[in-house]
């Protein structure tokens, strides 16, 4: 039998006009899912209405094969035979792909475990059946702005780090080496046991650490010999550049210390800021010890590669002579000294 699903508007509600999308933006895509073919013809004529694209999925495994067509917002019923709307939102929230898109829990279940079940689910909104039309509407116009803007972060962070990616490409010497820098980072970091954030950043750092070279000219990034005093001055601003160009981006304030201060000392002989012992962060610690080590064991017009072994001998004197942490250092000649380490070093 199908559900009731809308409620009557009093007449004193705004008109359906106030609640459909802001003039000028485009609508968005919704996915409709319910095993009730009445229910989807309902919520599909209404959206449709308003101008919204609407996808439609008789069950939660149609529904996971229909975000191939990247809805911007979900609707989901939540009892269904097969995999239940509980279970379906799940696994969109588990999927790096698609676990930004808003997904709204339809359900006739009333009782707080049912929410509280769809919280864990990852859900981002619930609609009780029946339910008004125009908070309905005003829901997905919302949900759909929010995605609007989350994407706008997301794809200001793809830039960034593809601009890690384009400073990199100007050396061919360093080819590879944001790579290496991610990947040996977050080793040494999830051996130390750091958290998912902090895992995330120190992979991004490695993408990130040198961006600020866009702001350095060619004549002296690529300059073959030694630098001069104030070549080496210029270089140093790298760091402070790179800083600032990741500043208006909330997603990134975990990567930026890694980027102003991977050339840090714990003797303060570093730079930018000449920072001591813990006033450097530890996440920059992490990625400048990564960075020194893949300089040493890779080939550079100034320098032949070192091995393995002889660049983890030239970190450990730089902890003895105060520079790094010595637990750091040893941490990590113990994760590049295993076979699955030196081919990582190497990737």
């Amino acid at each position: 039998m199908l559900l009731e699903l809308v409620k009557p508007v009093l007449p004193s509600a705004p008109p359906p006009a106030a609640f459909a999308p802001i003039s000028g933006e485009a609508p968005g895509r919704v996915l409709v899912v319910d095993d009730l073919a009445g229910n989807r013809r309902v919520l599909s004529a209404m959206l449709a209405s308003h101008g919204y694209t609407v996808i439609t999925a008789a069950s939660g495994t149609e529904a996971l094969a229909a975000l191939a067509e990247r809805p911007d917002l979900v609707l989901l019923d939540v009892m269904m035979p097969g995999l239940n709307g509980f279970e379906a939102c799940r696994r969109i929230k588990l999927d790096k792909d698609t676990r930004l898109i808003p997904v709204v829990l339809i359900t006739a279940l009333p009782c707080s475990e049912d929410r509280i079940r769809g919280l864990d689910a990852g859900a981002d909104d619930f609609i009780t059946k029946p339910f008004n039309s125009l908070e309905l509407r005003a829901r997905v116009r919302s949900l759909i702005r929010i995605k609007r803007y989350t994407d706008d972060l997301d794809s200001a962070d793809s830039v960034i780090l593809s601009l890690g990616l384009t400073i990199e490409a100007r050396d061919p010497t360093t080819n590879g080496h944001c790579q290496r820098l991610a990947a040996l980072g977050t080793a040494l970091g999830a051996r130390l046991g750091l958290d998912h954030d902090d895992l995330v950043a120190i992979e991004r750092g490695g993408f990130l650490h040198d961006v600020g070279k866009i702001g350095i000219p060619d004549s002296v990034l690529l300059k073959p010999g030694p630098l001069t005093r104030s070549e080496f001055e210029q270089v140093k601003q790298h760091t402070v550049i790179g800083e600032r160009l990741c500043a208006d981006l909330r997603s990134l304030k975990r990567v930026r210390p890694i980027i102003r201060s991977h050339h840090e000392r714990l003797d303060g002989s570093g730079y930018p800021d000449g920072l001591r012992g813990d006033s450097v962060p530890m996440l920059a610690q992490i990625t400048g010890i990564v960075d020194v080590f893949d300089a040493l064991t890779h080939a550079r017009p100034y320098k032949p590669a070192l091995s393995v072994d002889h660049a983890c001998g030239e970190l450990a004197g730089e902890a003895a002579r105060g520079w790094r942490r010595k637990d750091l250092v040893a941490a990590f000649t113990e994760l590049v000294d295993r076979p699955a380490g030196r081919l990582l070093a190497y990737a």
